[in-house]
């Protein structure tokens, strides 16, 4: 990784050691300042600003230092900052707020860096070295819906952000693969078909209508549901035809879901409910040796403070749960994982859920009590995705919408717009193909990403693969263009990269100098990472975008002009930015359109 010395592009961490350098001078009685950086919100003030003079001034007034008034210090801090070649100017405005524009031969230099040695030089700097991201997490014969839609989503997007900040990220689908429901179809498997052993996966078919069958049988019928209960027994004493059977269920489901993994171009390793289950008494027993659990209505819980409902780790019948589970990988991911940070990413509706685990790992001493250092854990909460009605989106018969059919349809989709276009007589069927694919998965994701995930957003079809508006439709067709301008060009932009240099003189090219510069930023990457919120990303991919079209190609010609090499960096530049934005938040670019 890159040191901050070399890797000028994080802008604020170069400006906060100047201001810093300005804040010792200022008032060296206070040495232990932190430079408060902002980006400003009006630009015809300048592109940052140090806010330090107001809390500086009601520190220190009366004790000597002269200061009239916050103005005063923010003079005292714009004249004390060093000389520096990233500060083209600075002014101070209102009440001490001291204003930088930064440089453009600055800003232009380090987008040349960035071409010849490569976006991840503008990769962040996280405080932490190992991740685990808990996400997707399916059930074992059950479909695989809109939920985890979102959580698949949004987990490989965190995922994919943090392995981009060089962190080790363990990404873990921790598919619900244990449990008395596994009694009850396996009991129904060798039931329907008595040479189980030979049964294929076509055989059995849609695994939904499977458990719905199997779930009806133990409704409704006693013999059956002892039987489906004695299996529980059998299938957790390890009996090896049990185990078989569960094995066979378990890897006709996940080929069902790799289905939906390979359409999304998402990689998990999966380790599910019952990889734990062999570490969980040893876990209980160290709960219990720390005084946590209590004897409760025949159940063993753990009380937490505040909350009105105890963390039930062992059932009446003393069989383990949820919370026994989730307890048990949460220590294993510390103790044996060795993660720093373990990111849960599951609908809003788990909070609760997950605060009590958190807070009984406190207990134990397991992640410090404040929460606010390292190793801690962090649940990703998502709200629902509602169908036009408003409700929770369901097919017409009610059913929950399955997801291959759903990512099928955003590609049919997106294939009938580009023939409607007269791409097929254009293109070959392959690229036809692709670009249906990218285009259509692409834009089901971004839907879903661009708004915060806390809030439910409503899943509409011609909304997101609308080519206007912040879709991601808009922003693959606008990289499109961009490469397009590199190619009419006719130049070698491999060679321009070592040969040319950028010059920001029109207004629109600074502008878009600087948003470049800003994907470096602790407001973008970092920012998404730190709070777990990828639409801070999305946000900015989409200004991009609108940057370049509206302010820069709008008014400075690229091809043919005297600018054109500088101008052809700058695209060249953009388009690298709008690829790695589109790498994190999952989505394949197009490159023509």
């Amino acid at each position: 990784m890159a040191n901050e010395e070399e890797n000028a592009g994080h802008v604020k961490r170069q400006l906060a050691k100047l201001f810093g350098a300005s804040l010792r001078a200022t008032v060296p009685d206070e040495p232990e300042v932190e430079p408060l950086i902002a980006a400003t919100a009006d630009e015809k003030f300048g592109d940052y600003q140090c806010n330090n003079a107001m809390s500086i001034f009601s520190k220190t007034k009366g004790s000597g230092t002269g200061f009239r008034n916050p103005r005063s210090v923010g003079q005292a801090i714009k004249e004390n900052l060093p000389p520096s070649e990233m500060v083209e100017s600075s002014s101070v405005a209102g009440p001490g707020f001291v204003n930088v524009r930064l440089s453009r031969d600055w800003i232009a230099k380090n987008i040349e860096k960035m071409l010849l040695g490569g976006i991840e030089n503008w990769a962040p700097q996280l405080p932490v070295k190992r991740a685990v991201v808990d996400f997707s997490s399916p059930n074992i014969a059950k479909e695989m819906h809109v939920g985890h839609l979102r959580s698949t989503i949004i987990g490989d997007a965190l995922a994919r952000m943090l392995e981009f900040s060089n962190v080790d990220v363990l990404r873990r689908n921790h598919v619900g693969d244990w449990g008395t429901q596994f009694g009850m179809l396996i009991e129904f498997l060798f039931e329907k078909y008595p040479n189980w052993e030979d049964v294929s996966e076509t055989a059995i078919g849609d695994l939904q209508a499977f458990y719905k069958a199997s779930k009806q049988r133990f409704d409704s019928d006693a013999a059956f549901k002892e039987r489906a209960q004695q299996a529980v027994v059998h299938l957790q004493g390890g009996e090896s035809k049990y185990r078989q059977a569960w094995s066979q269920i378990c890897e006709i489901s996940r080929k069902e879901f790799d289905r939906v993994y390979q359409r999304l171009g998402v990689q998990l390793e999966e380790k599910g409910e019952s990889f734990y289950n062999p570490y969980i008494p040893d876990v209980i027993k160290e709960l219990s040796q720390l005084q946590l659990v209590k004897e409760s209505e025949g159940a063993r819980v753990i009380f937490i403070e505040g909350s009105n409902i105890p963390l039930i780790v062992v059932k009446r019948d003393g069989g383990f749960n949820y919370a026994s589970t989730d307890l048990t990988a949460l220590w294993y991911r510390l103790n044996e994982e060795k993660a720093e940070w373990i990111i849960y990413v599951t609908d809003v509706g788990q909070q609760q859920h997950f605060d009590l685990v958190f807070k009984a790992a406190k207990l134990a001493g397991w992640l410090p009590a404040d929460g606010s250092t390292y190793p801690k854990a962090s649940h990703v909460g998502f709200g629902l995705v509602l169908g036009e009605d408003g409700k929770r989106f369901r097919t017409r018969s009610s059913e929950v919408v399955r997801l291959v059919d759903l990512l099928d349809e955003a590609k049919t989709r997106s294939k009938k717009a580009l023939i409607e276009r007269g791409k097929a007589e254009e293109w070959t069927e392959l690229e036809l193909e692709q670009t249906a694919e990218a285009v259509g998965y692409g834009a089901v994701k971004y839907a879903d990403l661009k708004n915060n995930r806390l809030t439910n957003y409503t899943f509409d079809f011609d909304q997101m693969l609308n080519d206007k508006g912040n879709t991601a439709v808009y922003l693959l067709y606008a990289h499109a263009r961009i490469c397009s301008i590199i190619r009419k060009s006719g130049k070698d932009i491999e060679e321009l990269k070592k040969t040319g240099t950028i010059v920001l003189d029109h207004a629109g090219e600074r502008e878009l100098g600087l948003h470049l510069l800003r994907f470096s930023e602790a407001s973008v990457v970092e920012e998404a990472c730190t709070n777990l919120l990828p639409n801070v990303l999305c946000e900015y991919l989409y200004n991009l975008s609108e940057i370049f079209t509206k302010r820069f190609y709008s008014n400075c010609q690229v091809v043919g002009s005297a600018e054109e090499t500088s101008r052809l960096l700058l695209c060249e530049a953009t388009a690298i930015v709008m690829r790695k934005c589109f790498y994190l938040l999952g989505i394949v670019p197009v490159y023509k359109i």
